[in-house]
Order: C-alpha cells, then sequence, then structure tokens
C-alpha cells in the first residue's frame, strides 16, 4: 500500500455530497463571479480568523501582491521576509515593484528569527526605502509575531502575515492573521482550508485597507468599468467560495486531526535520526506540513519511496540560491540556517484523511532505515 505525502482528493470525497450539491446551486444560478457565495464567504471567514475584513482573490500569490499594494509598497520600496518559503512570498514582493530583502531563520520554528529581522530594520532603515516585513507562518508553526511586531513598530515598518500555511493556527490565543497590519492566505487544494483550484483571501481590521485591496483586485474600479486607481484581475470566484464554504467549519476538526497525526509522529519516530517539529512556547501548530530534518535527507528519502511512502521536499532551495533569483536578491547577512535547512528537510505524509495506522507505517519503515 502506497502512502501519499498529501491527498487533496480526501477532503473532497469526505465532503462528497455537500460539495456536489453547493456546486449544483451555483451552476444553476447562472452567477459565477462576485455573487452571494463569495460574499458569504468572505463573512464567514472573516469570523473565522476573527478580523472584521475579508476580501477574496484568485489566489494567496496574489493576496500578498495586493496586499502590498493597499499599503501603498511599491516601486523603490524594499520589504524583509525570509528566504525559507515558497517563492510565491518573494514573488510577490517583486509583482509589486517593491525588493525583497531576506533575512535568515530561526532553527527551532523555520520561521523568521526575531534577532536577525531586529539587525536587518537597523541595517536598512537609513536609506528610507525600508517599508515593511512579511512574517511567514511556515508548515502551520506561528512567527514570533509579539518580537517581529515590536521591531517592526520600532521602525516604521507595516506587519504583512503570510497565512497561506496556518489557516487556524494560534499564538497566545490570537489567529495568525490577526497581528499584523494585513494578512494573506491562500486555498490552494492541500491547504489546511483548500478549493479545489486556486483562491485566497487578504484579511484586515481596517476597513481602509480592504476598500483598497477589492479596487485593487478589480482593476481599480470604485464604479464599475471606472479605474480610479491602476489594478488588476484577481477574484475568487463563485465556485470556490461555494466549496470553501462547506469545506470551513471543519477546519478546526481537521486541524485536531492533524496535531493528533503529530503526536504519533512525535512518539514513534527515532529522535536519534530525525529532528522533530515542535510548537513554539505558546503556539498552537497547525501542521499543514510535517516537515523533520535528517543529515542524511535524500537517502532517507529514497529508502521511504522503496518502502512505498511518499515524501517532499519544502523547500529543495532557499530562494536566494535559487536561479532566478541568486545574485540578484538582497540579502540581509548570511543566511545559514536557510542553506542548512533546506538541505535536510523533509515532509512526511500529513493530511487530516491519513489513518493512523498508516502514520504508524511510515514511523516502522523511519525506524527500519537503519537496522
Amino acid at each position: 500500500m502506497t502512502v501519499v505525502q498529501t491527498d487533496p482528493r480526501a477532503g473532497y470525497l469526505e465532503q462528497k455530497e455537500e460539495i456536489d450539491a453547493a456546486i449544483a446551486e451555483v451552476l444553476a444560478s447562472g452567477w459565477y463571479i462576485k455573487g452571494k457565495q463569495v460574499a458569504a464567504f468572505e463573512s464567514e471567514f472573516a469570523a473565522f480568523v476573527g478580523v472584521r475584513e475579508a476580501v477574496g482573490v484568485a489566489n494567496g500569490t496574489d493576496a500578498l501582491h495586493l496586499a502590498l499594494r493597499a499599503l501603498g509598497i511599491g516601486r523603490g520600496d524594499q520589504v524583509l521576509t525570509v528566504s525559507h518559503t515558497a517563492v510565491a512570498t518573494v514573488a510577490a514582493i517583486e509583482l509589486a515593484g517593491a525588493e525583497p530583502v531576506l533575512v535568515d531563520i530561526d532553527e527551532a520554528s523555520y520561521t523568521i528569527c526575531a534577532g536577525r529581522l531586529a539587525e536587518a530594520a537597523r541595517a536598512f532603515r537609513g536609506g528610507g526605502r525600508l517599508k515593511a516585513v512579511i512574517a511567514v507562518h511556515l508548515y502551520g508553526q506561528p512567527a514570533a509575531m509579539p518580537a517581529i511586531l515590536e521591531s517592526a513598530r520600532e521602525h516604521g515598518l507595516f506587519v504583512i502575515e503570510d497565512c497561506a500555511q496556518s489557516h487556524g493556527a494560534l499564538l497566545e490565543g490570537k489567529a495568525t492573521g490577526t497581528f499584523g497590519d494585513i494578512a494573506a492566505f491562500s486555498f490552494y487544494p492541500t491547504k489546511n482550508l483548500g478549493g479545489i483550484g486556486d483562491g485566497g483571501a487578504i484579511v484586515t481590521q481596517d476597513p481602509e485597507l480592504a476598500r483598497r485591496a477589492r479596487w485593487l483586485g478589480e482593476y481599480g474600479w470604485k464604479e464599475r468599468y471606472l479605474s480610479e486607481i491602476p489594478g488588476l484581475n484577481s477574484r475568487l470566484d463563485e465556485l470556490q467560495a461555494a466549496i470553501l464554504r462547506v469545506k470551513l467549519p471543519r477546519v478546526a476538526e481537521n486541524n485536531a486531526r492533524r496535531r493528533a497525526l503529530a503526536r504519533l509522529y512525535g512518539d514513534r519516530l527515532p529522535r536519534e535520526v530525525l529532528v522533530l517539529p515542535a510548537a513554539r512556547a505558546g503556539a498552537e501548530h497547525c501542521y499543514h506540513q510535517y516537515a523533520v530534518r535528517c543529515a542524511e535527507r535524500d537517502a532517507l528519502r529514497a529508502h521511504l519511496k522503496a518502502e512505498g511512502i511518499g515524501t517532499t521536499i519544502h523547500y529543495p532551495q532557499p530562494v536566494h540560491l535559487q536561479p532566478a533569483y541568486r545574485g540578484r536578491v538582497a540579502i540581509a547577512g548570511d543566511l545559514p540556517v536557510s542553506e542548512r535547512v533546506c538541505g535536510e528537510i523533509l515532509s512526511l505524509p500529513m493530511y487530516p484523511q491519513l489513518p493512523l495506522e498508516a502514520a504508524g507505517r511510515v514511523c516502522e519503515a523511519v525506524r527500519s532505515w537503519r537496522r
């Protein structure tokens, strides 16, 4: 039996009747863009996160891009973020016309190192171009938001949260997406809340930022067909909104299943072979990925493949070493932790419908590797 790393079909099959009914309702309505499903989902998702406003957009990259634009960040500005992330984080900064400045990560959490962030803010603030920091809640682990906010406020920087992998994660009782000025979510099919296609959302407590994001995502229209500001086309469609509305009430339950799988892994995986993920103090990790580290990662991965167990490397190279960015993206000092982690990281099977017995089989396969 093959154990896959993730299975986006599982969430659909678990709620197939409800999802099919929601799709049929949209198709019957004949209204496919910016209708009642999107409006209802925006309201429900804002309540889920704990913010006043949510704006549906086409995908998570656009959510970050439009969040930056809504804050007035653009050409000539600089934005601090990490190199160990999905490249979308950095791509969004460049889409807005700004320049990414990459900071090293904390070795325990894989999120931005608060100390290195403070150093970078001091080093780059002098030119007047530094405007924001994007804090990435990677693998479902909340970043160190109190320390990040302290540095940002000291240097007059906006804080944007990249929540593409942290739906339902908490820090000190607050949901990710509620700490900064604005936040971006992705609803890619494998996310903790995923559609059947692309989708994303911007969330904020600030109605004016939400209005700007909404205008920017539809050609800069305040009135239909009349562009007041330069914008683009990035809209969550009715079908995806309807599907997400069906799946949203299950996020907490599914995150609890993910945590149960993480506990099983934590109990059974050999710590002499692997570095296991751990939630930071005061956090509820939502385990979008169960990312372990192994000094002989590639050999372990080959062994697991031979045992019928699928794994993924998130991410094989930090952004600053990828061909599109090598030598041209700004770096705040050296990034030794990011580079080391990318050579060791491995995502084991993790999704809510993964049977505990299958996760147990993963553990046995890892334990058998060096016998």
